[in-house]
C-alpha cells in the first residue's frame, strides 16, 4: 500500500505506507524506535521500542525484552505527530521509510509535523 506523508512542507511517497522514527531520549540518551503506518485520515503507532528504561520512558506492560529492546506493540491512531525541533538534545529525529533514512529538528526551529497528504 503506497501512502502519502506530509513531513513540514515537504511530501514524502511511501511505497509501503509506513515509516520508522528513531531518536535519543534527551535526558536517558537511550534509544528510542517507533513503527507507523500511514492512514488516509491519520498515523497509526504499530511498534515501539525502548532500548533501556528510565526516566518518563518505562517499557509499558505488554513489552517483551527482545535482543536487547523493549517491544510493545500499539495501535494507538493519531490525525498527526507534531516532533519538536529544540536543537538543545545534540541530534533530532531521524525517519527512515523506503531503504532511505532523513534526520528531521536537528537544529533549533519550529516543531515538525507528520501527517497523511492532503489530497
Amino acid at each position: 500500500m503506497s501512502a502519502c506523508l506530509a513531513v513540514g512542507a515537504m511530501m514524502l511517497h511511501l511505497t509501503a505506507g509506513t515509516f520508522t522514527l528513531h531518536w535519543t531520549h534527551s535526558i536517558e540518551h537511550i534509544a528510542w524506535e517507533e513503527d507507523w503506518t500511514v492512514l488516509p485520515d491519520g498515523l497509526r503507532l504499530d511498534r515501539s521500542r525502548i532500548k533501556g528504561s528510565g526516566a518518563g520512558m518505562e517499557p509499558g506492560p505488554d513489552a517483551v525484552l527482545q535482543d536487547g529492546w523493549w517491544v510493545s506493540p500499539s495501535h494507538l491512531t493519531v490525525p498527526r505527530l507534531t516532533l519538536a525541533a529544540s536543537g538543545a538534545t545534540g541530534a533530532g529525529w531521524t525517519l527512515c521509510a523506503d531503504g532511505q533514512c532523513r534526520g528531521l529538528g536537528d537544529a533549533a526551529g519550529p516543531p515538525v509535523t507528520l501527517a497523511p497528504c492532503q489530497t
